[in-house]
């Protein structure tokens, strides 16, 4: 019966090509059975390869990989008997995860108590003087706003022009009407959801992504299609073969300092990505609310400003000051065609009137100052991800990780898949910390990996390694590589 259920699920093949450029090769340099069995089970946890994934024919992948076909049937000898994989005589064979796999836990977002360090959330603290500043301002303006009813279901007119001005400055034309101020970016992207997607509809995510959009596309019930982001960025022709074998209703991205692994997408293979979801017609909901956060390299321009005339059509972004100025604020927006706005603002009234007038004066005397705020924010993050890397090299120099160019976190690589057992185990010793199974989009997926947000001060992050360095000594044996299984044919 669980057989049957793969086997109606699965719809995406993967060729043996396309696998063979996913898998990291053995030292040696050439495949022995138990070396590609382990290195298909590395990319499927590492999120490479998706779950319900038909595996290419045995001799296909032997011609990709110049083995012979008796390695492969090895191979996938030992991923079935693992639990790795699924096959069914005629019908070929799926990747799977070994029965009685957990799908990761909701993070927690209240604190473990005072002496727990919190390393789940990428979140900074607000710019005081900057937010005193603009609450003082908000203040001043609001008993003009009071002799009104003070609904603004498509958000208060002063933010919306600002929140367009700042689209056009960086180089996407934008009038007022096209923006839907929300609570929020992640009411903005529940909003879109809500209005494009139905139960059962496709969409198509990067994996790993955002922890909590993934959240938002299952409570739709919309059936997530996952494309690999990895150390080297997206595989655009992976996203183009993903587009026209499933024809998804919506592609979710997050293409400038992705989160988690904080890759930033180039210009070019965002026009391939746009031509591809419009010959599918596939509606682009892009994240941006990282979009500032360019520590290394220019600040990106709005994706819908350079994926050439026609392609932009079907483009939602959204956006949002949690990281540019502070979370608490939840100020957020939508920008997307005028009748767009229109159908997600009567979406927005039936579980939300209206936007805190309040926030949204706070928001439009941010906005004003944000030349002040993100150059200290950016310079502020450098410093900050600088004391999180030398610590970690000091306490736990094993692990391994790219520094980004942007964005909030690193990605790190613990070089094993025991991210689940050492998040708990570390919570024990006092930090909180997520392991990259959240952020993937099938259960069990991404266990060697971790995510460390790098936004608090710079002298919390030499006694957070200190922890996790103590989480990991001290219990041998604890976390047991759940490898292949030890035998030979």
């Amino acid at each position: 019966m669980a057989e049957a259920r793969v086997v109606h699920t699965a719809d995406r093949t993967l060729t043996g090509r396309q696998l063979a450029s996913l898998l990291t090769p053995p030292p040696e340099g050439r495949f022995g059975y138990r070396e590609l069995a382990r290195a298909v089970r590395e990319a499927l946890l590492d999120g490479r390869v998706a779950l319900r994934l038909r595996l290419p024919a045995e001799r296909e992948l032997a011609g990709a990989l110049a083995v012979s076909r008796t390695t492969v049937t090895g191979a996938y000898d030992l991923l079935r008997e693992s639990g790795y994989a699924h096959s069914r005589r005629g019908a070929g064979t799926w990747t799977a995860l070994p029965e009685g796999q957990a799908p990761a836990s909701l993070g927690s977002f209240h604190g473990e108590g005072t002496a727990t360090i919190d390393l789940a959330l990428a979140a900074p603290e607000a710019p005081a003087a900057e937010l005193a500043a603009a609450l003082a301002a908000a203040t001043a303006e609001l008993p003009r706003y009071a002799r009104t009813q003070g609904y603004h279901p498509y958000g208060l007119p002063a933010l919306r022009a600002a929140v367009a001005e700042r689209y056009t400055a960086r180089g996407l034309p934008t009038r007022p009407e096209q923006i839907l101020v929300t609570t929020g970016a992640q009411q903005a992207l529940s909003l879109v959801l809500a209005l494009l997607g139905r139960p059962g509809d496709r969409v198509l995510a990067e994996n790993p992504s955002y922890a909590n959009a993934l959240d938002a596309m299952r409570g739709r019930g919309l059936r997530v299609t996952p494309v690999p982001v990895t150390e080297h960025g997206w595989d655009t022709g992976l996203v183009e073969a993903a587009l026209r074998q499933t024809a998804p209703r919506l592609a979710y991205l997050i293409p400038d300092f992705h989160n988690p692994t904080g890759r930033l997408m180039p210009q070019e293979q965002r026009r391939e990505v746009a031509r591809a979801a419009r010959a599918t017609r596939t509606w682009l909901v892009v994240d941006e609310t990282l979009t500032d956060m360019a520590l290394d390299v220019p600040a990106p321009r709005p994706f819908a400003s350079g994926v050439g005339g026609g392609d932009g059509e079907q483009i939602v972004s959204v956006g949002s000051l949690s990281k540019s100025c502070w979370g608490g604020l939840r100020v957020g927006w939508v920008r997307a065609a005028a009748g767009v706005v229109t159908e997600l603002a009567r979406v927005r009234i039936t579980a939300d009137l209206a936007g805190s007038v309040l926030d949204q004066l706070v928001a439009v005397a941010l906005m004003d100052r944000l030349g002040t705020i993100l150059p200290a924010r950016i310079a502020e993050l450098r410093r900050r991800r600088e004391a999180l890397t030398a610590a970690l090299a000091r306490h736990v120099p094993e692990w391994r990780w790219t520094v980004p160019p942007g964005g909030m976190c690193l990605w790190i690589d613990l070089g094993r898949p025991v991210a689940s057992a050492l998040s708990a185990r570390a919570l024990r010793h006092g930090v909180r910390v997520e392991g990259g199974a959240r952020f993937g989009v099938d259960p069990g997926t991404h266990e060697h990996r971790l995510r460390i947000p790098y936004t608090l001060a710079e002298e919390v992050y030499e006694p957070a390694a200190e922890r996790l360095a103590a989480a990991l000594d001290g219990a041998p044996g604890r976390f047991a590589d759940p490898a292949l299984p030890d035998w030979v044919a």
